[in-house]
């Protein structure tokens, strides 16, 4: 006869498997997400933390709190390292993805007790996705660039309400327009990523003569 197989755990590891199991993941990932539900939005509040050296720190930007949180449940690092991809791979939007993360998966809570088999709620997650991608695709429309000048407001307007729950939101306005101005410079042949940013201390944030600065090899 075949031996059992032995499996040797660390002190004060748990072994579990099932429906349980999926629905403790899902209440680890509403923890990470309450910790930064409060810092969306305009009106979000900052969080001060402490680390075990005693450092301090006040952000209200979940991307740090997301870093500076010690989460040892594997499904709740899943959700900090969506956060942390989001971030890199676009900048902004780490609050939301982890709100929008966790807000699914409270959804389907209830599913997965009435024991719904988890490729029947993926294929409906998928089908989901498709229909809002779809929708997305059918409202939106493009801004060819002879047509700038006329959709400026409206491009400054998109640009402002990014910057609602950021900390230069007191002038967003003037950000806005100088965002819109910069990226109207551009064309095919130069991407986004040509547009620099100069950081300049001292003085009031509408006195800093110059923000958004092309490159030295674009200048020449």
């Amino acid at each position: 006869m075949m031996r059992p197989q032995i499996i040797v755990l660390k002190e004060g590891t748990e072994a579990s498997q099932g429906t349980s199991q999926v629905v403790s993941n899902i209440n680890a990932c509403q923890v990470v997400a309450e910790a930064v539900r409060t810092t969306l939005g305009p009106r979000g509040m900052d969080k001060l933390m402490v680390d075990g050296n005693g450092k301090a720190t006040i952000s209200n930007d979940g991307a740090t709190i997301v870093k500076l949180l010690d989460v040892v449940h594997p499904a709740a690092k899943t959700l900090v390292e969506i956060a942390k991809s989001q971030d890199a791979e676009v900048g902004d939007g780490t609050t939301t993805v982890t709100m929008l993360a966790a807000e699914l998966l409270k959804q389907v809570k209830t599913f997965v007790e009435d024991n719904v088999h988890p490729q029947v709620i993926v294929r409906a997650y998928r089908k989901a996705t498709q229909l809002a991608l779809e929708k997305i695709d059918e409202i939106a429309f493009s801004i060819p660039r002879e047509n700038l000048v006329e959709h400026r407001q409206l491009l400054q307007k998109c640009a402002a309400t990014t910057l609602s729950s950021k900390l230069v939101a007191g002038q967003k306005d003037f950000f806005a327009k100088m965002v819109v101005d910069a990226v109207s410079m551009l064309d095919e042949l130069l991407p986004l990523n040509m547009i620099g940013i100069k950081k300049v201390q001292g003085g009031a944030l509408e006195y800093i003569p110059t923000f958004v600065l092309f490159q030295a090899d674009l200048i020449t």
